[in-house]
């Protein structure tokens, strides 16, 4: 198959309307073609592409930043001259300065399907700063490797951050290039607007969304492999908590928590009893870990690590969302008054709780928190906005 870099690369007629035009480049680390090298070079090697700018979203063009609201400077590239602006540093929306630098902003992110992952509100902040401007802004489209099941509960408005672009679960099961149709559509955006999109992609293939025939680069520092991807719409929850996701060790965003307090075979019971039926699609394994740095960092922690690959995965049984509440839940049935929610600015939100921000609400914090609250009641609350978003991106969806 061939991801939407490889397409325009390989195709003249595709490549053609950018004659002439300034071309900026939006990327990452994982931004590289199907023979490994950066987009950027890549794309700076092709006849016909005069490349004037890049821009890096979070955690950098290079993907030197490890945690989250660390902020890249802007810089000037040794080998092509070009401005590289940053999208995670005095601003996260684009300049008009920024925008001056091109006609055509090709975005080439690799993304992990999740609302909260920030790379679809860059998306989104691009597309409205093009709007009325006359600039285009076109998608090389790449595989969203959590596939196409949809989990969570929607948005509410007047939630909106920069984890939280829009009126969507947290699991959308779209690919980037889907997601720009659905914003212009959506926010009513007047903007010139492409997909170069993918050949081949099947997302009930064998991979479940992720071709097996392409290996896994970190798009950011913490997304170390497909199993991550799989689990992070659950595991993100978790930036929100006061226990650890592993961050400062080797598989961040792969676990459920780690705490050197919490007794994790008691929570894996407990999790048990109270709704099975969550955990199915994976396998979850007590684990030990000591933090390098982050959260607990130089404590022995005990641990609950997800598996959601090889032959204990069920991509259709697998709901990471519900997985980690189910987590949160357990926990706070197990120790009442344990101090679960992280309080600190989060994406540079400061008057909301973190796990509030996260959910797009504080439906889920509430829940969790509630004694009597049962594992219908979460279903109730999340069915019908998965259903909805369900009819929502149909029209919208190019695979």
């Amino acid at each position: 198959m061939k991801f939407g870099i490889d397409r325009l690369l390989a195709d003249a007629s595709l490549r053609a309307p950018l004659k002439g035009k300034r071309i900026a480049l939006v990327a990452h680390p994982a931004s590289v073609t199907e023979g490994l090298v950066h987009s950027l070079d890549a794309l700076a090697a092709c006849p016909g592409i005069s490349l004037s700018a890049a821009f890096g979203p979070q955690h950098g063009l290079r993907g030197d930043k490890q945690d989250n609201m660390v902020e890249t400077e802007d810089f000037i590239d040794p080998a092509l001259g070009i401005p590289v602006f940053s999208l995670y540093g005095e601003v996260r929306r684009p300049t008009a300065r920024m925008m001056d630098s091109a006609d055509v902003f090709l975005f080439d992110l690799q993304d992990l399907g999740c609302r909260i992952y920030t790379f679809v509100t860059t998306l989104l902040y691009l597309l409205e700063a093009a709007s009325g401007t006359g600039k285009a802004v076109w998608v090389l489209d790449r595989p969203n490797p959590a596939g196409r099941p949809v989990e969570g509960t929607t948005l509410l408005a007047g939630w909106e951050s920069f984890v939280g672009a829009g009126p969507m679960p947290m699991r959308h099961g779209m690919t980037l290039g889907e997601m720009g149709r659905w914003f212009v559509d959506h926010f009513k955006l007047d903007v010139d607007y492409r997909v170069v999109t993918m050949e081949g992609w099947e997302p009930e293939g064998a991979g479940f969304g992720w071709p097996q025939d392409r290996i896994w680069i970190n798009p950011s520092p913490n997304a170390a492999s497909l199993n991550m991807a799989r689990a992070y719409a659950g595991t993100v929850m978790i930036e929100g908590a006061t226990v650890s996701e592993g961050r400062g060790t080797t598989r961040p965003l792969e676990v459920l928590f780690g705490a050197p307090d919490i007794d994790a075979k008691a929570v894996l019971a407990e999790m048990q009893a109270f709704a099975p039926q969550w955990l199915a699609g994976c396998a979850i394994r007590e684990c030990w870990f000591e933090p390098t740095f982050h959260k607990h960092a130089g404590k022995l922690c005990n641990a609950l690590m997800v598996h959601a690959d090889g032959g204990f995965y069920d991509h259709h049984a697998f709901r990471p969302w519900r997985l980690q509440a189910l987590a949160f839940k357990a926990i706070r049935r197990l120790y009442s008054d344990y101090p679960l929610w992280r309080d600190f600015p989060y994406e540079y939100v400061y008057d909301k709780l973190a796990i509030d921000v996260i959910n797009g609400g504080a439906a889920l914090r509430t829940w969790v928190d509630d004694p009597a609250s049962t594992a219908a009641d979460l279903e109730a609350l999340a069915g019908p906005d998965e259903a909805a978003w369900l009819e929502t991106r149909a029209p919208y969806l190019l695979y």
